[in-house]
């Protein structure tokens, strides 16, 4: 008799799940065919969806953390990629960015020795967002790319990278997603509280005398439950100072000798830098559910984020200078590589950079069981980042403008692409020379020409988001949806930027003064360039107790740096999760849509009058804004088919955006007139122009494609993964185009009545970026995850973490027929992960290559640029012993170390390797500490 119920309730479900697939297949076919019409995106949230999975912390090592980043991976709807405290706590991480970059597809841009941002399947980091408990993060940058070094990874218990979206993944990025979790305590399922301490050290003593090499790490996290596990609670707090050094070598560029083909160095800006960054980092989770119907958790985190960067060199203005170059000089392959440069007039520098930034996160959740069938979820949370950077330069020579006593420099260029110097002068003289203006870069200042013997750039930016979240979710008995949710979600994000700068000249109007004694701390080695090493004195001191500070508008801007820009975002969302058979396959996923709409509001300046450019003194700004509003459809599918036994196949469809940089929506203008063309009618060469941001840039959009097949190893101790992707991008932001601009508001600034009414058309051409572009991104990638001992008992303890992946692109802009690189996308990209994890004895080395890649970096005056970076291979290792009994029980003891092969970070111009444009070397560092957990 049982088994004959048995058989009718299976026919019974049978029933039931073809009658929901008969529906689904109805609704693929709307959902699909569907027109992906205009419309933008929404911001943040998912909590409840994204917070599904257990963060239990168990400390059972690395091979339990890779077995549980499994079970996620296999378990979600969406195409994701995992990583556990265990693997995060113990892998050789500075922050969460170098667990991050060891993910498949995923890649981080080194800055100063650390990884700070992160590129998704080849996709920088303009093009991903950042999540902390399911809620959008703002960013300290200058920009809406996340900068991961900001968060402590000892306080993190887990990150899920979403590669596809779903309707309820408010803010989900173009590339991808990165979600990172803190621990919630009534999960953990007991009491916790674990210490965590460390020595850090780099193999390069400090380049500068003034410098470190010496750091620490410290961290504390307590977890406990009371009154029933219904209530429970998470502290965490972890310090950081860690020392880094770096040999840094810059040219300028390589122009040609006149004959335009053969190329020399036109100048160089060698430097060592000594950093110490200093980081406290806490969080506090309160999390209460009294019963089976109502829970709520409140999560707050700051972190408080200080550097200070050393910098000591030599510039030499080369040929782009009044230097001559001599005849003998070697050429190979149309690059000059030895050669002599007579009357060098070096700017000797010894600057200094401070960086202070604070980063705030609160968020509160409740949800609520309306019934049996019925629940509501209401979030609301709120982030903000505040950063202050002060750019000292401080320069010094023989004597002001091209007076002192000139050098004759030898030069040769190394295979590294570094300038070994061979100067007629001693730079470690103290009495040759003294703080001034040696290349009279001051001359230029307008209206009063000044002795610049150094400068001062202040940039400061401060970004907030605040969101509003209420969802409604319903259970169904029949069909091929299990639940359903909709739910509406309103953010408004503010950022700002703006930027004071001075020269800082002699005092009492003085052409040169003496460096004081008082200020001088040594002499700083310049091997590395040839140089033995050069005088040091403290720029902070000078800035104190010497230097005038002239303010200045536009020192090196054409158009002002100083802007806001306001986004109010509605998101409606609708999704339904999906539970049916297809043939006797079991298949789960979702389908959803948003409905996003966006006002924005961009504030900035135009400098008054046309006569007004850059290197002024003085100026006079006028504010401006401007602004737009728009909508987005956002479909998104996404199906997980068990085709047999531990074989998944998934498939994601979605169309998703990217919204502009910030900086690109700047409001700010440099207006230009040409009197010889005010009757022209024709707005392509008409009395007004400008040059500027656009406050009406849309979204980048792209329809995405995903295809994966994964087939997994008992108990989740490995898997095998292919996957393809492809993304159809439209409105691909051209940084570099011109527009059609109305500029009647500035008639009347500009022109007498008179010559308004001879004026031929008030339209005219803004040089800045648009949304003419378009093109595609695909790729593959292979995964595996294996333990040895499937193969043998005896390699039990052994396993393995590989992928590869392989992104080719196509992305043109405006009429051009040639594609462009993509900024922060390498064709392949490797990560590898090698250990060994058994009777608490554990090792691990770990290995990432990234092929050649477009990068961002800093430029002039505190400005980014992009430059093609050469490929890189990092080497990671550690090895720990976990004492489980006795009085040492619950310690733990390692060592580990990060860029073992002393990587550099190298980019060049052009295709030419040799024309080497920033080569930083970091050095080795190391960290020995001891954890304990009771």
């Amino acid at each position: 008799m049982s088994g004959n119920r048995d058989n009718e309730g299976l026919k019974e479900k049978l029933a039931r799940l073809q009658l929901r697939r008969s529906a689904l297949y109805l609704a693929l076919a709307a959902g699909l065919s569907a027109s992906p019409m205009a419309f933008s995106q929404g911001e943040e949230d998912a909590e409840e969806e994204v917070t599904d999975i257990e963060d239990v912390i168990v400390v059972t090592g690395f091979r339990s953390a890779v077995e549980r980043a499994i079970s996620t991976k296999r378990q979600e709807s969406s195409v994701v990629e995992a990583v556990y405290a265990e693997d995060i706590g113990k892998l050789p991480d500075v922050s969460i960015a170098e667990a991050l970059a060891r993910m498949p597809g995923l890649t981080a841009q080194r800055t100063d020795g650390r990884s700070q941002t992160i590129s998704i399947r080849g996709l920088g980091p303009d093009f991903g967002t950042a999540m902390l408990n399911g809620r959008e993060q703002v960013t300290t940058g200058d920009n809406r790319g996340v900068e991961f070094d900001q968060y402590p990874s000892e306080l993190l218990g887990s990150v899920v990278v979403y590669k596809t979206p779903d309707a309820t993944l408010i803010g989900q990025g173009l590339a991808g997603t990165v979600d990172m979790r803190t621990i919630r305590p009534l999960s953990a399922g007991e009491s916790v509280f674990s210490l965590n301490a460390r020595y850090e050290w780099n193999e390069d003593s400090a380049f500068n005398p003034d410098g470190s090499s010496d750091g620490y790490r410290a961290s504390a996290i307590y977890i406990d439950q009371f009154d029933d596990n219904t209530f429970g609670v998470t502290f965490g707090a972890a310090f950081q100072s860690t020392p880094n050094q770096v040999e840094r070598f810059e040219a300028w560029g390589f122009p040609d000798i006149g004959d335009g083909e053969t190329l020399v160095p036109g100048g160089a800006k060698p430097f060592v830098q000594s950093n110490e960054l200093e980081r406290f980092g806490m969080l506090g989770t309160l999390e209460y559910a009294p019963n089976d119907a109502f829970s709520t958790t409140l999560d707050v985190s700051y972190s408080d984020f200080k550097e200070r960067q050393i910098l000591r060199g030599i510039e030499f203005p080369l040929f782009w200078s009044a230097a001559q170059l001599q005849d003998g000089f070697t050429v190979d392959d149309g690059l000059i590589t030895d050669g002599v440069f007579e009357d060098v007039h070096g700017v000797m520098r010894s600057d200094r950079n401070d960086r202070s930034a604070e980063l705030f996160n609160a968020g509160w959740n409740v949800r609520y069981e309306l019934g049996q069938r019925w629940g509501m979820e209401t979030d609301i949370s709120y982030s903000r980042a505040e950063r202050e950077d002060v750019l000292l330069e401080s320069y010094a020579g023989t004597g002001p403008t091209l007076s002192g006593a000139p050098d004759t420099l030898g030069f040769s260029i190394a295979p590294s692409g570094v300038v070994q110097f061979a100067p007629s002068l001693d730079y470690a003289d103290p009495n040759q020379f003294v703080l001034t203006d040696p290349q009279g870069w001051g001359a230029g200042a307008d209206p009063d020409p000044l002795t610049q013997a150094g400068f001062i750039n202040n940039p400061d930016t401060t970004d907030w988001l605040g969101r509003a979240r209420l969802q409604l979710d319903r259970a169904f008995d029949a069909g091929p949806f299990s639940q359903g949710l909709v739910g509406v979600d309103f953010g408004r994000r503010d950022k700002s930027r703006s930027i004071g700068q001075s020269f800082l000249v002699p005092p009492g109007g003085a052409d040169s003064a003496d460096i004081p004694e008082g200020a001088m701390v040594g002499t700083t080695p310049l091997d590395f360039i040839g140089i033995p090493g050069m005088i040091s004195w403290n720029p902070g001191d000078l800035v104190d107790n010497v230097y005038q500070q002239v303010p200045v508008e536009l020192s090196s801007f054409a158009v002002p740096q100083d802007w806001n820009v306001r986004e109010d975002v509605f998101t409606t969302f609708l999704k339904l999760n999906i539970d049916t058979l297809m043939g006797d396959m079991p298949v789960t996923g979702n389908v959803g849509v948003q409905a996003v709409h966006t006002d924005q509001t961009a504030s900035g300046f135009r400098v008054a009058g046309a006569e007004v450019g850059a290197g002024v003194a003085e100026g006079s700004f006028i504010p401006v804004e401007d602004g737009d509003d728009y909508w987005r459809i956002l479909p998104s599918l996404n199906l997980r088919i068990d085709v047999a036994d531990n074989q998944v196949v998934r498939l994601g469809a979605s169309r998703v955006m990217a919204r502009p940089r910030m900086d690109q929506l700047n409001a700010s203008l440099a207006l230009n007139t040409d009197f010889t063309a005010l009757e022209s009618t024709d707005p392509q060469q008409s009395f007004f122009s400008a040059g500027g941001g656009n406050p009406a840039l849309r979204p980048t959009l792209a329809d995405t494609l995903d295809l994966t097949w994964e087939r997994y190893f008992a108990d989740d101790s490995g898997y095998i993964a292919l996957a393809g992707y492809y993304k159809d991008l439209s409105d691909f932001i051209n940084p570099n185009d011109s527009f059609m601009t109305d500029f009647s508001a500035f008639i009347d600034d500009f022109l007498t009545p008179e010559q308004a009414a001879q004026l031929g058309t008030p339209l005219g051409l803004t040089s800045g970026p648009t949304n003419r572009g378009s093109g595609y991104i695909r790729g593959a990638e292979f995964t595996t995850a294996l333990q040895a001992s499937r193969f043998s008992p005896a390699l039990d303890g052994f396993g393995a973490v590989f992928s590869v992946s392989y992104t080719d692109s196509s992305v043109r802009l405006g009429d051009s027929e040639e594609s462009i690189d993509v900024p922060g996308l390498s064709d392949w990209v490797v990560n590898t992960t090698l250990f060994y994890e058994r009777n608490g004895f554990e090792a691990r080395v770990s290995h990432r290559y990234r092929d050649e890649f477009l990068s961002e970096v800093f430029g002039l005056s505190a400005t980014r640029v992009t430059r093609s970076a050469l490929s890189e291979s990092i080497f990671d290792a550690q090895v720990s012993y976990e004492f489980d009994r006795g009085a040492f029980q619950g310690v733990s003891v390692f060592l580990q170390g990060n860029n073992l092969t002393n990587e550099p970070f190298t980019t060049f111009e052009g295709d030419d390797q040799r024309q080497v444009i920033d080569r930083q070397r970091f050095g080795r560092n190391f960290m020995l500490g001891a954890s304990y957990r009771f």
